[in-house]
């Protein structure tokens, strides 16, 4: 089987399981538990804590650790937005976040707030001047991805934040779950309030992630209980899991200049292969994540080519893994205003490390003998 899936989730990296293995066998003491046990347990949690901390560039008690990506994004949107909501009751998302933004930003209006949303170009990056337009003095909070995980494109994160702060007191969240491990994510370089990571995107496991925010910045709890978490997620903490995704972290940033560089070749050669196909076209734009390609089969369904693909042995999916079972077309395509012809058949490839260049050349082999059978207008 080649593997062509990894936006959607990535395979456990042997190193990660064996530390989740081990934590779970030497150090299952509850954290939070006044006994010497616990002591030792939280003591390795407050490691984990510090590593991440130290590579994102902000102050460990600013690296709260949750279930995941979606449950990072709520807690980003709903907790600063309520934080901060003396500033004001305006928030800005982009068209093209992932579904736990958008709905959670949907679930503010309920609560009073005037959700606004950015509208992206063409090839799906966020309109700067249409930004400059929509901010406020009465914004308090700006989400925007840094890479979209339908088409891999990359968002000026960095002229967005300087927008921002010289037009308002808005806080800057951006999802990282698809560009951390692929490109540099940190304070220090993006300059944003808070990044949201998830651990089975780079090799880590399910059901770990984290949210982290820039030294001094607050946030308001959505989950109530015994106050972990420094009183910001309630619910004993999983030190396995944490220590786990500290140890992904760590793991993806080793050698990461080599790693895009490979990326990149991979991303390339595959470009240039299906761009030789007159009834293709490539949905993901020139500025884009290197592990990332997005491209349709004119009047193709692509769960047609997906069948055909996996029968041949190769997982390849359609725009996003958390939208791909609904039947509704992708609001993100819509927001890129791909044509009629196109916009059902868009097919996601994503690279991971693990990837080689001989499995390249057989998706090469096997997508030309698919097309020879499936022929698209």
């Amino acid at each position: 089987m080649i593997y062509f899936d990894n936006s959607a989730t990535t395979k456990v990296h042997p190193e990660v399981l064996n530390t989740f293995v081990t934590v779970n066998e030497k150090f299952w003491a509850n954290p939070a538990s006044i006994h010497t046990f616990g002591h030792q347990t939280n003591e390795l949690l407050q490691s984990a804590r510090e590593q991440i901390a130290s590579i994102l560039k902000t102050s460990s008690d600013k690296v709260y650790f949750t279930s995941g990506g979606t449950e990072s994004n709520n807690l980003a949107i709903f907790g600063l937005a309520l934080k901060y909501k003396h500033r004001g009751k305006h928030v800005l998302i982009s068209e093209i976040e992932h579904p736990s933004i958008i709905e959670t930003a949907k679930k503010l209006i309920d609560q009073g707030f005037e959700v606004e949303w950015i509208p992206v170009d063409t090839e799906g990056i966020i309109l700067l001047e249409s930004v400059k337009k929509l901010l406020r003095d009465d914004t308090v909070v700006v989400s925007v991805m840094h890479v979209n995980n339908e088409t891999g494109a990359i968002q000026p994160i960095e002229e967005l934040s300087k927008i921002v702060r010289e037009q308002s007191r808005a806080l800057l969240h951006m999802d990282a779950v698809q560009s951390f491990g692929k490109m540099p994510v940190d304070f220090k370089q993006l300059e944003v309030d808070a990044i949201t990571i998830s651990s089975h995107k780079i090799h880590g496991l399910k059901g770990s992630g984290l949210l982290a925010l820039k030294k001094f910045i607050e946030i308001e709890p959505i989950l109530y209980g015994g106050g972990q978490e420094s009183g910001i997620r309630s619910g004993t903490t999983s030190v396995p899991l944490a220590v786990s995704t500290a140890k992904a972290m760590r793991l993806a940033l080793e050698d990461l200049d080599e790693k895009i560089v490979n990326l990149q070749r991979l991303s390339d050669d595959l470009l240039d292969y299906l761009q030789s196909f007159p009834n293709i076209k490539v949905v993901s734009p020139a500025k884009k994540a290197p592990h990332i390609i997005s491209f349709s089969v004119r009047k193709i369904k692509g769960e047609v080519l997906i069948n055909a693909l996996q029968q041949q042995g190769i997982i390849v999916s359609t725009s996003s893994a958390c939208s791909s079972r609904q039947t509704k077309t992708s609001h993100v395509l819509k927001a890129m205003h791909i044509s009629d012809d196109y916009i059902k058949g868009v097919l996601r490839i994503s690279f991971s490390t693990i990837n080689t260049r001989q499995e390249i050349e057989q998706f090469k082999k096997v997508f030309k003998r698919v097309m020879n059978v499936i022929k698209g207008d």
